[in-house]
């Protein structure tokens, strides 16, 4: 307890004065928003001797509103365009030339991905030649490797800082409104909605890029964001036709995430909004050592919770399905209520099963850092990287 406490005060004594701490907070508070919206609205049943995917959402519709508060996607974006208009720009004032910047920017996204996709190859290689059946590796990997698909779209954004940085979210805004009436209104085809995969996540980030600019600068733009999204969202789903749950549902006709619509685009900035006039409440709240230490570790490893959150609730799934009978919240189909307290059980469990994938692959993300010899979980080196905005 000792070494804990210790910790905690060399994590807040290495933090820079100046250091906006509410900004990291927005963005673990993100991170565990996707995390904990995953592991509640994602289920895996048995079904003709098969796992597929299944969701209470698609049985229990009335449960809509739980996607509310953990689809957060809009928040890490719009932190993520914050953070890397603020850290470009400081790169050109010390001379650090843009290909510098963006390679260690994207080599800290990417460099966990390269663990979880070889770990993937050998696993589903091994399941194939035992006999494993198809559609149950399909559901497996399907769960695994759609997260990355926001990997790629959060990239290509940083990548494209430069040119985006200055970009006005209402024009991007008003490409995702083109998209939607013309897949919705004028009957064109589906593949419209895929523009939206750049031009709705571009919404938040050009927020993120504008609130480094000083645009939020006073709480009236943040109080507009939030009353206006939330109407506007309250509307489009009231009497526009689009669907009340703000993630995938499967056997839904429309999908306000996969691509996103407007619906999700203005629920977005209503949670931008919010997040905004927040930060002086989470700024005092990350003056407490103890709250700013959690923070700060989260998010030195927020790719690898990310991209191994899956992971470890199927690994507890499947083995579940070693003592040959179907687990309450586990492997049961969630069309009832009596789903959701069984369910909640197992969260404890799947954070347990997150902790030994992040004590196993955290170091692809922190560059190959290693335990110090008293055991600390994290060593100078670690904690010098509170100071650096490139890990954000």
């Amino acid at each position: 307890m000792r070494s804990l406490h210790d910790l905690v005060h060399r994590i807040d004594a290495v933090t820079p004065v100046d250091r906006d701490r509410s900004v990291d907070a927005l963005r673990a508070f993100a991170i565990l928003g996707v995390v904990l919206g995953h592991w509640l609205v994602t289920a895996l049943t048995t079904a003709d001797g098969a796992l597929r995917g299944t969701s209470p959402l698609a049985h229990m519709p009335w449960l809509a509103p739980v996607s509310w508060v953990f689809q957060t996607l809009a928040v890490f974006f719009m932190v993520g365009g914050h953070v890397a208009a603020k850290g470009y720009a400081s790169a050109r004032a010390r001379g650090v030339s843009y290909g510098t910047w963006a390679g260690s920017r994207l080599g800290r996204l990417f460099r966990p991905v390269v663990a979880v996709l070889v770990v993937w190859t050998v696993a589903a290689g091994s399941m194939l030649a035992a006999g494993v059946d198809r559609d149950t590796l399909h559901t497996l990997l399907q769960l695994v490797l759609s997260p990355l698909w926001f990997l790629l779209v959060f990239a290509a954004l940083t990548a494209a800082t430069p040119l985006v940085a200055r970009l006005g979210p209402v024009w991007t805004l008003a490409v995702v409104v083109a998209v939607d009436l013309g897949r919705f209104a004028l009957g064109g085809p589906a593949w419209l909605g895929w523009i939206n995969v750049a031009a709705g996540w571009l919404v938040p980030y050009c927020l993120g890029a504008a609130w480094a600019r000083g645009a939020f600068a006073r709480r009236r733009p943040a109080a507009l964001l939030l009353a206006g999204g939330a109407a506007t969202t309250a509307v489009l789903v009231a009497w526009g036709g689009y669907p009340a749950a703000m993630v995938g549902v499967p056997g839904a006709e429309v999908s306000n995430l996969n691509p996103p619509t407007l619906a999700a685009v203005c629920f977005g900035l209503a949670q931008c909004g919010l997040a905004l006039l927040v930060r002086e409440p989470l700024a005092r709240l990350m003056r407490r050592p103890a709250a700013w230490a959690g923070v700060a570790l989260l998010n030195l490893s927020a790719m690898t919770v990310f991209l191994w959150h899956q992971t470890a609730m199927m690994a507890v799934t499947a083995t579940g399905l070693l003592f040959g009978t179907r687990l309450p919240g586990l492997h049961t189909v969630p069309d009832g209520p009596g789903w959701i307290p069984a369910r909640l059980a197992w969260l404890p469990v799947f954070l347990l099963a997150l902790l030994v994938c992040w004590t196993a692959f955290r170091t692809y993300e922190q560059g190959g850092r290693r335990r110090s010899r008293g055991g600390s979980v994290i060593v100078r080196g670690n904690l010098a990287a509170v100071r650096d905005d490139s890990h954000a």
